[in-house]
Parts: structure tokens; C-alpha cells; sequence
């Protein structure tokens, strides 16, 4: 099953990546802007599919995705529903299509640093912001 991740800006202007064991978030999210309460319905309702998935073929629900899912939750209940949150990127794309972002076409393959004017490094998974849990991405100046 393959996984990805999607990187967002939050209206503070903080970065962070989520996790998904399958690719169903591109059904629900492409990068660009959304309000706040429309990102969080569309990426929660998206990892519940894709627990749904795991379930489905290994007998038992994704526990990073419902991870992700409260990460997320949690992350938008510090901004109003009506505030704007961006989808930067979301890796690896779908099959045949180039990695889009809203920073330029750049490789965010976990591990990699994004080049030229894209403003921003990707992290491993698992590497952290400090808070238990998270993964987070700092705009680099």
C-alpha cells in the first residue's frame, strides 16, 4: 500500500507534514488554500478512508493515520474555521503526474531538501519539532 505525506502552512505561518498509509488524499486535497474547518473535514474524512484501507487488506485500522488525523485537529483548533491554510505539497504525486506545490515543482521525498526558491525542507518521518508526535517544518529565511 502506498503511503505519502502532505505539507501544509497553517495561518501562524508554522509548516508541518502528515501521514497517510495510502495515497487517498489526493481524492480530497491538491496544494493550494483552503479555510481552515474545510482542510480539517477533507484530511480527517481522507485518513479515515485510508485506515479503512489497512483495515481492509491487513485486519486493523492505521493507527498513524488516526495520529495524523488528531495532529490535525489539534493544529486547527489554534486558528478560526475561517483563517486560510495552504497545502504545499503533497508527495509522493499520483502516479504519472509531477510533484506539485504551490512553492514550484521541487523533490519532498522524505529525506530530501527542497531546491531553489521553494523555501522549505522536508523531514525524514519519524524527526520531530519537539513535540511528542509531531513533525514540523520551519520556513528557512
Amino acid at each position: 500500500m502506498p503511503e505519502m505525506t502532505v505539507q501544509v502552512r497553517w495561518p501562524d505561518g508554522l509548516f508541518r507534514q502528515y501521514y497517510s498509509p495510502s495515497l487517498v488524499l489526493h481524492d480530497h486535497l491538491t496544494p493550494g488554500t483552503y479555510r481552515v474547518d474545510d482542510f480539517r473535514s477533507r484530511a480527517t474524512t481522507a485518513l479515515d478512508e485510508a485506515s479503512t484501507r489497512v483495515r481492509a487488506k491487513y485486519g486493523f485500522a492505521c493507527t498513524s493515520a488516526a495520529a495524523s488525523a488528531e495532529e490535525i485537529a489539534v493544529d486547527a483548533a489554534r486558528h478560526p474555521d475561517s483563517a486560510e491554510v495552504e497545502v504545499v505539497s503533497m508527495y509522493p504525486p499520483l502516479p504519472g503526474a509531477e510533484v506539485a506545490s504551490t512553492r514550484g515543482v521541487a523533490s519532498l521525498r522524505p529525506g530530501s531538501t527542497s531546491g531553489g526558491d521553494a523555501g522549505v525542507a522536508s523531514l525524514r518521518p519519524g524527526s520531530t519539532s519537539g513535540i511528542p508526535g509531531s513533525t514540523s517544518i520551519e520556513e528557512q529565511s
